[in-house]
Formats: structure tokens, C-alpha cells, sequence
């Protein structure tokens, strides 16, 4: 049953990384893997608790006779509710993410970006929008990020091959971004809210690698441009529901959204409550804000319509979806045991996190950034740094400690491997979608600047891992 499981883990791995070719959604396959694959857990779940969970299971009889109702009852309090509980602060958090953002894109404030690329001048236009979306994507979701910066972008270039060549960089400065601190990306909200690091010192070891990462490529994309675009400007958009709010309420509910989110990781030590909740009463207030500025339509059918974020509706729900489907499937692979048995062979013959780092960058450009961090995050647990001399190669268990080397290489490899190909990262996914974008065009102009930067930036997260 270990076999069958791991077999459809290694099948959903093949479809997500031939999405681009087979145009199955990937939230249906992530579901997939992980519905199936504790259907199956449950099915040989007293071999499965026996070997993982016995002294716990006993504990759980309390002296009863064991049999197939207890089992599965103990599956589902003890094991199974563990991770979708997991699952569930990621999502959620995802989810008042991409309100936030919504919210904010919906009042206009983010119109001071069309203002401040009002030029024909491409390099200025190039870096003033990825620089946007380098800060915003460090706060918020990557994929909403990315879509709102891809519309304004695509509202005022003209020339499709000039539009492609900006929007990888938008791409790739948003995933440089994310990875940059605990909230910007689902995999760093997982390592932070799992204690495998800390805010501050996450975000002071990858801040200089992610810029490299983001900094060279885009100057080398900027190279490749003409130096006068083809732009339209077109009027100040009209929402359906614009109520034309001033300068300075755009400007408090921008300080409301993004200030907020960046009070999180201070809410988080001092309650030690899960970010996610921090992310909620952000969304809550924004929301209040929202309301009290656009009373004047409160009775209106505009502002019914308004009370609901696109962000709730179908597309980001698909997102939502796959995080989701792919915890669920790394929890009951974990509980197969499989990846405690990996992690020990990797131990043996490889005993090289950085190896592991660029073998997982790769893959990620093939696979999915978000499967492929997961993956890894799976094969180890956080070691105890007061237990570390117990173990017989201590020098090299200090990297799975909190704030290891091992959990930032993991998150940042991931994350910017994905820009690799484009086509495994979401945000990649919605620019291949938007311009029709072919991913030979990709990995001819985009992928050779990208692997540069990522080569650069993981030589510069060794240095300081190493060194500092």
C-alpha cells in the first residue's frame, strides 16, 4: 500500500509538470493526490498506525480492545486533523492575502504605479513596475500580485513580444520577492509558522540573494527591449463601482493593508497564535475602512456586489485548492513513512544540502515551485539545537535546526527555480495564459538571464550561511 501511494505521489509530480501540455488544472490533480492517497492510508491504517504511531495508539485505547472503528477514528483525530489543520492556517492566510489585495486594487490604490510608469522610456517603465512588484509581492500573494501588475502592464504596452519580455520580469521579481520574507510566499509561511524560522533572520539572510536573483536578470531582460516602447495610456479605469476616493484615503487603506501585514510577524511572538489570524484581523479592518469610505453606495447595487472581492470567486479559488491538495498528499506520505526513508539515503550518499538545493531548484522549474518546497520541507524535521550533540555528525544536523541553512536554501531555490521554465509557478502560468506565450519563446530569451541570477543568488545565501 506504501508502493501504491507513493506510485500516485510520483504520478501527480508527471501531471503537474505536464500541465503546460495537457492543460489539466492543477488544483484538480493536487486534490487528487491528496484525497486518494488517505483514502488508501485508511484502508491499511492498523499496519500504517502500528509501525508510526504505536505507543500513541495505545495511549488512545485506553485499555480497549483495538480494532478497525478505533483505528480509523484515531487516524482521523490524531493523525489526519494534523495536517489539514496545517493546511488550513496556509490557505487561510492565502485567502486574506488575496482579499487584501483585492480590496486595495478595487479602491485604486494601486494607480500611483500607472502614474509613476507614465513613459515611453523602457528601462524606467521596466524597473519601476517590477521594483513595485519586488516590495508588493513581499507582502502579499504572489499570483494576485503578479495578475494586477500583468493588467496594468498589459493596458499600456502594445508591442506583444515587448509585453512578454516585461512580463517575465514581473514574474520573476514577484517570486524574488515572495521569497524574500515569511509572508511572501505559501512555502515561507509554512517554515515560519512551523518554527523552522524566524522573521528576522529569514528575511536578513535572503533580502540580498532574492535582489541579485531579481536585479540581474531584469537588467539583462531591460537589454533586450528597445529603447522606446510601443505604449498607449489609456483613461483612468472606471471599476463599476468607482467611487473616486481621494488621494489620501487611497493612501490609508494602503497603509492599512500593507502596514498591517508587516505588524504579523510581531503579532506572531508575542501571542504565538498562527500568522493566519494576524492576516484575518488585517482584512477585517481593511474591510471596515472600505465600507466606512464607500458609505455613500451602501445601499446600492453597486456596493453589494463590491462587498464580495473578486478574489473569493473562481480563480484564486483554484489556488486555494492545490495548496490544499498538495499538503494533504505530502501529510500521508509522511505518515507512509516513505520520506523518513528518503531523508536517510539523501543522508548517506549525498550529505550536501546545497546539492540538494540546486537538484531542487531544477526540479521545481519543472514540476511546481510550491510541490517541490513542500517536498523537501517533509524530508526533515526540526532538530532541536539544544539536542545536537547527541548526534554523531552534529556539523551537519546544525543546518535542520530553526533557522538552519537547509530551510532558507529550500526556500529560496524553490521558489526562484520556478522562474526557470515559467511555466511551474502560478504567476508564471498567468503570463503564458495572458499573452499566449509559447514556452520555447521562454526558454530561449528569459531562462538563460534567469539561471544566472539564480546561480548568483544561491552562491550568495553559501557565503552568508557559511561565513556570517
Amino acid at each position: 500500500m506504501t508502493l501504491l501511494i507513493v506510485l500516485i505521489f510520483i504520478l501527480g509530480y508527471i501531471l503537474l509538470a505536464t500541465t503546460h501540455l495537457t492543460n489539466v488544472n492543477k488544483a484538480a490533480i493536487a486534490m487528487f493526490m491528496g484525497t486518494v492517497g488517505w483514502v488508501l492510508y485508511i484502508c491499511y491504517g492498523t499496519d500504517f498506525v502500528m509501525s508510526q504511531h504505536p505507543r500513541e495508539y495505545f495511549d488512545f485505547l485506553a485499555g480497549e480492545s483495538p480494532n478497525s472503528a478505533m483505528v480509523k477514528h484515531f487516524i482521523y483525530d490524531d493523525i489526519f486533523l494534523k495536517y489539514v489543520g496545517k493546511a488550513a492556517a496556509i490557505v487561510l492566510f492565502l485567502l486574506a492575502t488575496m482579499t487584501i489585495i483585492e480590496i486595495l486594487n478595487n479602491n485604486g490604490c494601486f494607480d500611483f504605479i500607472t502614474e509613476w510608469i507614465r513613459t515611453r522610456n523602457s528601462r524606467r517603465l521596466l524597473w519601476t513596475i517590477t521594483i513595485a512588484t519586488f516590495l508588493i509581492s513581499a507582502n502579499l500573494d504572489n499570483l494576485t500580485t503578479t495578475t494586477t501588475m500583468l493588467v496594468i502592464m498589459h493596458g499600456i504596452v502594445q508591442n506583444r513580444r515587448q509585453r512578454m519580455l516585461i512580463g517575465s520580469a514581473i514574474v520573476l521579481a514577484a517570486n524574488a520577492g515572495g521569497c524574500m520574507t515569511v509572508i511572501g510566499d505559501p512555502a515561507g509561511v509554512m517554515l515560519w509558522g512551523e518554527g523552522a524560522v524566524t522573521a528576522t533572520n529569514f528575511s536578513a539572510y535572503l533580502v540580498l540573494p532574492s535582489i541579485v536573483a531579481w536585479a540581474l536578470p531584469t537588467y539583462l531582460i531591460g537589454r533586450s527591449l528597445p529603447a522606446r516602447l510601443d505604449v498607449e495610456w489609456p483613461a483612468t479605469p472606471y471599476r463599476g463601482d468607482d467611487t473616486n476616493l481621494s488621494r489620501l484615503q487611497r493612501l490609508s487603506m494602503l497603509i492599512v493593508g500593507i502596514g498591517g501585514l508587516w505588524f504579523i510577524p510581531t503579532f506572531h511572538n508575542i501571542t504565538k497564535l498562527s500568522p493566519f489570524l494576524g492576516a484575518l484581523c488585517v482584512l477585517s479592518v481593511l474591510w471596515v475602512v472600505n465600507e466606512i469610505y464607500n458609505r455613500k453606495l451602501m445601499n446600492t447595487e453597486q456596493m453589494i456586489q463590491r462587498r464580495f472581492p473578486r478574489s473569493l470567486q473562481y480563480g484564486s479559488l483554484q489556488q486555494i485548492l492545490f495548496v490544499m491538495g498538495i499538503m494533504l498528499a505530502m501529510g500521508v506520505v509522511t505518515e507512509t513513512g516513505f520520506f523518513g526513508t528518503i531523508s536517510e539515503w539523501i543522508d548517506f550518499n549525498v550529505h550536501n544540502i546545497w546539492a540538494i538545493g540546486v537538484l531542487s531548484g531544477l526540479v521545481s522549474g519543472v514540476v511546481d515551485t510550491f510541490t517541490v518546497a513542500m517536498t523537501n520541507i517533509s524530508l526533515y524535521p526540526i532538530v532541536d539545537a539544544a539536542s545536537l550533540d547527541r548526534w554523531v555528525d552534529s556539523d551537519y544536523m546544525e543546518n535542520f535546526v530553526q533557522n538552519g541553512a537547509y530551510w532558507k536554501m529550500v526556500a529560496f531555490t524553490t521558489s526562484l527555480g520556478g522562474c526557470l521554465t515559467c511555466f511551474a509557478s502560478t504567476s508564471g502560468l498567468a503570463l503564458m495564459k495572458m499573452e499566449r506565450m509559447h514556452v520555447g519563446w521562454y526558454l530561449k530569451n528569459c531562462s538563460p538571464k534567469v539561471l544566472i541570477g539564480w546561480g548568483l543568488g544561491l552562491a550568495i545565501l553559501w557565503l552568508e550561511m557559511t561565513y556570517i
